[in-house]
């Protein structure tokens, strides 16, 4: 007779706030999750059966931690690919695969293999010094690009003018054109071994420009089926041209002129899914589990409207967080609180989440603008 779900021992790699909502999915279905993670206070340490302190990036680290599960996964790209090779190698299913993983921690690789594939994305060029930034026929302004290492906006630079590349990374980088986009928006694939595929609704975001992090997210979009349709095209694509067993966050710009681009990928939950946990019949990492677990993929439709906001510290406050307005939001018809386990605060730092929940869009928006004045992560 063929494994249970709760017979298979699930490895995450990462224990931050996506591995604490993954293990709070996992825990529905019995299954015994381990966590490797180098801070030792990590949000998942308390809610997973087994909590290893340590390095993610280190071969025999992720290797030995690798052997004592079944089905291993990430949260985080930032890991040691050749352990996870290995562990391959040695029959251990990897999913997100090695070499998906290994293709997306390049933004050099991920661009090539977008040419390679026909993918729409904005025309680029790969450098590995300054002196080559200095050399290149780029008009200006321009975004550089960190090739590797960079998250949440950082390793991301705006280039006006020669004189600011005296600033620049001096490391291997991609240039790439700067996008007049109308709007940003994202769409989440999920894919289980079997081949079977789902896309959830295309979403909107918009963003904090200092942290240059998601603000806002709405859900379902508002743009006309066409577009939507497209978007769900591109990421399903995208996702067979990698062959990938799990979820895939594609991030893409709507252009002036209403052409689709694609920005990054991430093969993993994603913060522009977060929204799926109250808003979608099914969530983002209920689905990420069916995928790696080879199971029936479930409902990706939008229950309702649904605007996620993030929680990030307050510009000015570090410390030990506290959490000031939040019972206001909790009066509040429709909103949902996720605090992500982090006891301490620093400006920007993503501390929790909240959707509002809402048949009327509107409403919604209104809800989630006021949630943003009000609820505020202070020292």
């Amino acid at each position: 007779m063929a494994k249970q779900i709760s017979d298979l021992k699930l490895g995450i790699l990462g224990g931050g706030q996506l591995g604490r909502m993954l293990i709070q999915e996992a825990i529905n279905y019995n299954i015994t999750t381990l966590i490797l993670d180098p801070d030792p206070d990590a949000p998942c340490k308390h809610i997973a059966n087994y909590f290893e302190c340590g390095s993610i990036t280190d071969f025999d680290t992720v290797y030995n931690f690798g052997k004592k599960a079944d089905i291993i996964t990430i949260e985080i790209e930032k890991v040691n690919i050749e352990a996870l090779d290995q562990l391959e190698k040695e029959g251990k299913q990897v999913y997100p695969q090695a070499r998906v993983i290994r293709l997306i921690q390049d933004k050099g690789v991920q661009k090539q293999f977008f040419k390679e594939n026909d993918i729409p994305t904005a025309p680029f060029q790969i450098v590995n010094t300054k002196e080559d930034i200095r050399k290149s026929n780029f008009s200006f302004p321009y975004i550089l690009k960190q090739r590797k290492d960079g998250y949440d906006g950082k390793g991301v630079l705006k280039i006006n003018n020669i004189a600011d590349i005296e600033h620049a990374f001096d490391a291997p980088c991609l240039i790439e054109e700067l996008i007049d986009f109308e709007k940003e928006i994202a769409v989440i694939v999920s894919r289980n071994p079997k081949g079977e595929v789902k896309t959830f609704p295309m979403v909107e975001m918009e963003f904090n420009s200092e942290a240059n992090l998601v603000e806002f997210l709405i859900s379902p979009s508002t743009y006309p089926e066409a577009i939507q349709q497209k978007a769900e095209e591109i990421a399903i694509h995208i996702a067979s041209c990698l062959n990938i067993t799990g979820l895939l966050a594609v991030e893409m710009f709507i252009t002036k002129n209403g052409q689709i681009l694609v920005n990054e990928l991430a093969p993993r939950p994603h913060n522009s899914g977060h929204h799926t946990i109250e808003g979608n019949y099914v969530s983002q990492f209920e689905q990420h589990l069916r995928s790696i677990f080879n199971l029936p993929l479930g409902d990706t439709r939008a229950v309702n409207n649904a605007v996620m906001i993030n929680l990030l510290g307050e510009k000015g406050h570090t410390g030990v967080a506290k959490y000031a307005g939040l019972e206001k939001v909790m009066a509040l018809e429709g909103a949902y609180v996720h605090l992500y386990g982090k006891k301490y605060t620093k400006p920007f730092r993503k501390m929790g989440h909240i959707t509002v929940v809402d048949q009327n869009r509107e409403s919604a928006i209104e809800k989630a603008n006021y949630i943003k004045n009000t609820l505020k992560v202070i020292s």
